[in-house]
Order: structure tokens, then C-alpha cells, then sequence
């Protein structure tokens, strides 16, 4: 079956175009596809010293290291040198210092959420400002990497925005108000898959929204099922229709939830964090030609202090669970972090040139 074509299709290198769209669709390429996000330092002042610009900076850092794929990149050098100061995120005014960030959110009780009301934007608003803005980010870090579209589905914008003990609080004195104002942000997230879907920018789609941690769910599944999982199936929707595969993101342990996720639309499950019980290999098993497996090499411990032998063999064993096939795009169980010293995330990504290829980690 032919697949329909994106603006992705024009921009990118030929081989890295096919390398993405064979693993996709669960076929093997030239080699494994490499996936990831920079939150690094070191990293960006390596590859593209003294430039201020940070796309530019992440797409030469991204070029160097052979990612193909990149869905966020952050700077966190920027902390230290403003010390303290305030900005604005979205709804919540921010206060980063050297070590933390402290949020403070306008609601208190759950009677403050009864005045929760939130601006939405039109179709038209991103067709004009939103599209072409991001056009002009993929365009900075083609032919080489794919800068992957994407937004939340509104599940973590809801308890984000009201606070994660509000928000446990209300979903028994008031769950009226939670369905109320994660419907709002859903309406928001389901606006822009329409419209990017409409303007088939890439063959992916990239919605985090974080459910679980280490170990367990943050929230019951018959509470997940109950909220989260419709939203997502309402976001998912436009993109589906248009031939666009979702890659769904939480940390955590998520595995409990993945049929769930898989009726609701998704096609792709990222990070797959190894530390907080996913097994790569087990879900490669399950789920064989249903779901595109994306990451999973720990960047909690092994990135940032392992040796560069045990960084090697985690590459290896990560790339023979997961990669025989296709269906597998490597890269971190997040991304790198800022505490992952330059020569760990060099060995890394030159562990994956030596062994992505099929059949893999040989």
C-alpha cells in the first residue's frame, strides 16, 4: 500500500527518509533509526561552539551524532548564568534557579476550580502562526534529522496545571471539574493534530503525557480508562485519517496500559524506561508488527555513569530485543541529560553506528 506523502518526504536525505518510514512500518533498512532528545550542555557546546541560536546548535550536535529523529531540545546552560529569574509557561508563572524550578499555580482548593477557564486557539490561528513556525524549525535541522510534530493530549496539561494534589483531591470532590477543564486543553490538543494532520508535516505525531512513574501508574487504570484514554482516541483521530502514526510518551511504567493506549490510536510507545520495569523484550514479543518500540537504553544511570564498555553492551542488548524486523527506533529511556558526560554520549551514539546495522547488535 502506498503511503501518502509529507512535507518530510521533501525535505529529508533520501536513505534517512527510507531508514525512518522502513522501521515504521516494521521493516528492516540500512539500520536501526536513532531517536532522541538533547538536554545537554556539553553536548551543544561540542558540536556547534559560540552558537546562540539553540535549533541550530541541536541540528549540528544532531548531524554529528547521527540522530534522525528529535522531538525536544532544551539548554540548560542557561540556568546558572541568569541565576534566579522569573518567566512565564504557559499559565504558570516559573522561578528557575540554579538547582530548581518552583511553580506556583492560581488554584488552591477545589472550589478555586469552578473559576478555571482557558483560552483555546482556532484552527485558523495555526494554519497562519503555528505551521509555518514549526515549517521553519524542520527546515533548520533537514535533510539529515526529522524534528517531530507533536503535542500533548491534555490529560497532563489538566493535572499539571492544577496541581498534582489538587487534582487528586478533586477527582473525588469534583469530578465534574476535572472532566471540565481536561476537556478544555483536549479541545486545544485535538485542534492542532486536525490541523497538522492537515498539512501532513511529517509521517509521526508525538504526544506525551506522562501517566506513571517507577514501578506503577500515577493513577488507577479504571481512572485512566475513564478520562485519559478517550481524549487520546479523540486526538488521534485526525492523525489516523491522514495515515500519520502516533507515538504516545510517558515515563514510567507503563506497561499495564498499552492495549489501552493501542485502542485509543497510538502506533508508537516512547520511552520505554528500563528502571521503571518495562521490558523491551517482552513488549517486542506481545506486540511484534503493532507498535513502533522507541528508545529504551537508560538515561538514568547507565548514560551518565556507566563505563563506555557497559554503555556498549547496554546499546547491544537493547538493539537485539527490540530491533530484528524494524519497528525500533534507539535512543535514550528520555534523552540526554545534562548530568551525561560528553565522552559517555559520544560512545553512545558511535555504539549505535557499530552495531544498528542488520542484523543488529553483533
Amino acid at each position: 500500500m502506498r503511503v501518502p506523502a509529507t512535507l518530510a518526504d521533501e525535505m529529508l536525505d533520501p536513505q534517512v527518509r527510507e531508514r525512518i518510514m522502513k522501521s515504521l512500518h516494521h521493516q528492516e533498512g540500512d539500520r536501526v533509526p536513532v531517536w532522541d532528545s538533547l538536554n545537554n550542555g556539553a553536548v551543544l557546546d561540542h558540536f556547534a561552539p559560540g552558537e546562540r541560536d539553540l535549533r541550530v546548535a541541536a541540528a549540528k550536535a544532531c548531524r554529528a551524532l547521527g540522530i534522525d529523529m528529535i522531538y525536544r531540545v532544551d539548554d540548560p546552560r542557561a540556568l546558572p548564568e541568569q541565576g534566579t529569574r522569573t518567566a512565564q509557561k504557559g499559565w504558570e508563572t516559573v522561578v528557575a534557579g540554579e538547582t530548581t524550578w518552583v511553580a506556583e499555580r492560581p488554584f488552591k482548593t477545589v472550589e478555586d476550580l469552578k473559576k478555571a477557564e482557558f483560552p483555546s486557539f482556532s484552527e485558523e490561528q495555526l494554519r497562519e502562526e503555528g505551521v509555518p513556525g514549526f515549517v521553519r524549525a524542520m527546515e533548520i535541522y533537514a535533510p539529515e534529522t526529522l524534528l517531530v510534530p507533536g503535542g500533548w493530549c491534555g490529560f497532563h496539561w489538566a493535572y499539571d496545571y492544577i496541581g498534582l494534589a489538587l487534582f487528586s483531591i478533586a477527582i473525588y470532590d469534583a469530578p465534574w471539574e476535572i472532566e471540565r477543564i481536561m476537556g478544555q486543553f483536549a479541545d486545544n490538543a485535538h485542534t492542532k493534530a486536525k490541523v497538522f494532520a492537515e498539512k501532513r508535516l511529517a509521517p509521526l505525531y508525538f504526544i506525551p503525557d506522562d501517566v506513571a512513574y517507577k514501578g506503577a501508574l500515577l493513577f488507577s487504570p479504571s481512572f485512566l480508562r475513564k478520562t485519559l484514554i478517550p481524549i487520546l482516541r479523540r486526538v488521534t483521530q485526525p492523525l489516523k485519517e491522514a495515515g500519520i502514526k502516533v507515538i504516545f510518551h510517558s515515563d514510567g511504567y507503563v506497561t499495564p496500559l498499552v492495549d489501552d493506549l493501542i485502542e485509543a490510536g497510538i502506533a508508537g510507545l516512547h520511552p520505554i524506561e528500563p528502571l521503571a520495569g518495562n521490558d523491551i523484550g517482552l513488549l517486542k514479543r506481545r506486540y511484534g508488527d503493532r507498535l513502533v518500540l522507541v528508545g529504551n537504553v537508560d538515561s538514568s544511570q547507565l548514560l551518565p555513569f556507566g563505563t563506555r564498555e557497559e554503555i556498549r553492551e547496554g546499546v547491544k542488548a537493547c538493539l537485539r530485543a527490540a530491533s530484528p524486523g524494524g519497528g525500533h527506533f534507539i535512543g535514550s529511556s528520555t534523552q540526554i541529560l545534562p548530568s551525561t558526560p560528553l565522552e559517555n554520549v559520544i560512545t553512545f551514539y558511535d555504539a549505535i553506528r557499530e552495531f544498528g546495522g542488520y542484523p543488529v547488535g553483533v
